[in-house]
């Protein structure tokens, strides 16, 4: 037997179909399997607050190993995990192709699924993971629903919070009354024949975030592919169902994978690449997808032709070539490396592609920021998030630069507000997407 693996990790296909993956004694088994091997290894103590809530369970046990820790305790462990996949990715020796066959996350997912299917996930879950529905209706009332959510607003944010459980100190994001796919129905700007990439042709899976929460992201991306010479539309058919999957509802998340992936192969077809404009997103469609639906033809071909937006304009840079005319930033930028990023195992793309500016000043943050979709925002979780990600706030702040970027808008958001809680004074308002400082480096912001 070895000890660990240098090989690049193998991720299985979901048996989601099966009963017994629902199979409480199964995955009791299991779940005592895995933590025994991480209780034996103990690597991953500092990615989140899933293995020291396990730890401290087994060191405070009456044997001091996980024969005595009753798996009635076993829920905080779970709740705790925010299928980041830093664990799988970057720490753990055991994951398959090794013989211990050890995926932390989708085991967290596999829990979460048998609860979902009980009859266990909250109101206020099913209920957030609406995306799309709770876009279209806030974009009826933007400026209301953006006074309600405003952090410090002492009339709603208790209401929400004791309502639904959302931190009333958690940054939530905002919304737009025009969407980013209806802004593109009125035309895109000026495709650049002239630059090297002229010819390609991309559509643009939105994301529900940028579609319904900053369009301006993806203004940004179809400026800087039109200065490339990239011919782009846009689309949302439905959201990629990231935050189902995060309770653990995986045949919603089927039906959206193929609502979605019917939708896009026509695009495909006609010769056109697809670019997702957030890494979960990407993320679902390149690699969550196919694991769900491993007999999906139409599921497997778009993600072949999915690119995240910083990998397809660096894939762009090395290929083609970039147009000219983008000029330096003043002040330097602190990057945060998204975890559904680095989880698309395709290297830091976003860093490769803001180091394509002039004379690039970037500080690379490479830790997971603690935010975790919804999981972030909700009372339990909130100050939690901010713990796991104090290290990356630390790191911003103490980096000095005039920008902070980060692939995750929500990351960025609450990247900021961990600076905020620092003795550090804070100059910078904003976080932004690294598209977005591209797009301010050709004048186009």
């Amino acid at each position: 037997m070895r000890e660990g693996s240098l090989e690049a990790p193998v991720r299985h296909p979901l048996d989601w179909n099966n009963p017994e993956f629902y199979d409480a004694e199964k995955i009791d088994e299991e779940l005592r399997r895995v933590f025994d091997i991480c209780h034996g290894c103990r690597r991953c103590f500092n990615l989140c607050d899933s293995f020291p809530r396990l730890f401290d369970l087994i060191d405070e046990s009456d044997t001091g190993e996980l024969d005595s820790v009753s798996s009635d305790n076993f829920g905080p462990v779970v709740d705790a995990c925010t299928l980041c996949d830093l664990c799988f990715m970057t720490k753990c020796p055991y994951v398959p192709p090794h013989e211990f066959n050890l995926d932390f996350p989708h085991l967290m997912l596999r829990y979460r699924a048998a609860q979902h299917r009980q009859g266990k996930t909250t109101f206020a879950a099913k209920q957030l993971s609406r995306t799309d529905r709770n876009g279209k209706l806030a974009g009826l009332a933007p400026g209301l629903a953006n006074w309600a959510g405003k952090t410090g607003n002492g009339l709603t944010r208790p209401v929400m919070e004791s309502a639904i459980g959302i931190d009333r100190e958690a940054h939530l994001p905002k919304f737009h009354g025009k969407t980013f796919v209806a802004r593109s129905k009125s035309g895109g700007p000026a495709v650049n024949t002239d630059a090297p990439a002229h010819g390609r042709k991309a559509v643009i899976y939105s994301t529900c975030f940028v579609n319904y929460n900053n369009p301006g992201i993806g203004e940004a991306a179809r400026a800087v592919l039109a200065r490339n010479g990239v011919e782009t539309e846009v689309v949302h058919p439905a959201c990629c169902g990231m935050p189902l999957l995060e309770h653990g509802d995986i045949g919603a998340v089927a039906d959206r994978a193929r609502k979605v992936s019917a939708e896009l192969i026509p695009w495909i077809d006609k010769g056109y690449d697809v670019i997702a404009l957030v890494p979960s997103c990407a993320l679902m469609l390149k690699f969550e997808w196919p694991l769900i639906l491993p007999g999906d033809q139409t599921v497997k071909t778009l993600a072949q032709a999915t690119f995240d937006i910083s990998e397809y304009v660096v894939d762009i840079a090395k290929k083609e070539g970039l147009a000219d005319g983008m000029q330096a930033l003043d002040g330097g930028t602190a990057l945060h490396l998204a975890c559904h990023a680095r989880a698309q195992n395709m290297g830091p793309k976003a860093a490769e592609m803001l180091r394509l500016i002039p004379e690039a000043d970037v500080a690379v943050i490479d830790r997971c920021s603690g935010h975790g979709g919804s999981w972030g925002i909700m009372k339990d979780n909130f100050q939690t998030a901010l713990k796991v990600g104090k290290p990356v706030a630390r790191q911003a702040a103490k980096a000095g630069k005039a920008f902070v970027a980060s692939e995750c808008p929500l990351a960025g958001d609450h990247i900021l507000q961990g600076m905020e809680r620092l003795d550090t004074e804070v100059s910078v308002e904003q976080a932004h997407h690294p598209i977005e400082l591209v797009a301010r480096a050709y004048g186009l912001a």
